[in-house]
């Protein structure tokens, strides 16, 4: 029975990663799609290969996403991952729907919260508030600040070059620097769905906690983001790309540049799993208030940063309904 259960949360975890990746496919291509650094074809096969190796490069995030909740052993802990998941996802579905770019990660733990608290397990909230809350409110700042300064050394940097050909040379870096943010989307992402699994085969006694990730679960981690990358997600690329600022050439590569960066720092140094959606957008918003402040879309950036603070209690309260209906109909203890 307990088998069972694990297989169905190990398939669900994957359908939350493919989720995941075509909700948060724009994050790593919008920019250079919208300057037209690539073609949506080219931008989203590159998206894809990059981050199924992202998902490769370290385990960090996942164990964190790990330690975030305690739920109890068998069929009943079991039953609380997946409530949490199926949280995750459905507030993953609804922001798809109306092209709203918010975090699959405050989502995912958001809907691991809220599923414990239903259920009366631990949450670890001092790990929730040094690896997730806290990073939520520090990374995006970080990222507008970095923007911001890094687009206007650019500009000062590049002040006596002819304008033409300075703007399709950043076109032609922007191929690296959406590489760069896509396997930054693959090592924080992917690995977040590591998380989970590993989580769930913890509780059903399959593994122990100080044990490594097994291969498959990597493996099965990155394809199924990478699949779900390769179905796009035009809905938030046209958010992300357009509809905040228009962008060209040097200010999308400063953008991708500066979040990759964030994403790498905040993976190996902080072991944190933030949003990638948050930093890349609060740095498109950073290069774009060099052409000066009123160019940024500011309606539309609320409406992203309404969809943030909804995104943890949201996905929570979903996934603690799952489990309590789950509790109900399968009469757990």
């Amino acid at each position: 029975m307990e088998l069972a259960i694990v297989i169905a949360v190990v398939v669900v975890a994957l359908v939350f990663d493919y989720t995941n990746g075509f909700h948060d496919a724009a994050n790593a291509i919008a920019t250079s799609v919208s300057t037209r650094a690539l073609t949506p074809r080219i931008a989203l096969l590159l998206a894809a290969v990059m981050n199924f190796v992202g998902a490769f490069l370290g385990q960090k995030v996942a164990h964190t996403v790990s330690d975030t909740i305690t739920p109890p052993s068998g069929a009943q802990g079991l039953t609380v991952v997946m409530a949490g998941l199926l949280g995750a996802i459905a507030w993953n579905m609804i922001t798809w729907y109306f092209g709203l770019p918010s975090s699959s990660s405050h989502a995912l733990i958001g809907g691991l919260a809220g599923s414990a608290i239903a259920a009366g397990a631990f949450v670890n909230w001092i790990t929730v508030l040094e690896k997730v809350v806290i990073p939520m409110f520090i990374s995006p700042l970080v990222a507008f600040g970095l923007g911001f300064g890094v687009m206007l050394a650019i500009m000062w940097i590049f002040r006596r070059a002819n304008p033409h050909k300075a703007q399709k040379g950043f076109r032609i870096a922007q191929t690296i620097s959406a590489a760069a943010m896509a396997l930054g989307h693959g090592l924080q992402d992917a690995q977040k769905t590591m998380g989970v699994i590993f989580l769930a085969l913890v509780t059903g006694g399959f593994l122990s906690q100080g044990d490594d990730l097994p291969f498959w679960v990597i493996a099965a981690a990155a394809t199924a983001i990478s699949l779900g990358t390769m179905s796009g997600g035009w809905r938030i690329m046209r958010t992300l790309g357009r509809r905040i600022i228009h962008l060209d050439p040097s200010r999308g590569f400063a953008a991708e540049s500066v979040a990759a960066s964030v994403l790498y720092t905040t993976a190996y140094i902080w072991e944190a799993p933030i949003s990638t959606t948050h930093t890349i957008t609060s740095s498109i918003m950073g290069v774009g208030a060099t052409k000066r402040f009123s160019a940024v879309r500011w309606g539309v950036a609320k409406s992203i940063v309404m969809a943030w603070i909804f995104t943890f209690p949201a996905a929570g309260g979903v996934a603690a309904l799952t489990y309590l209906l789950c509790h109900f109909v399968f009469q757990l203890p």
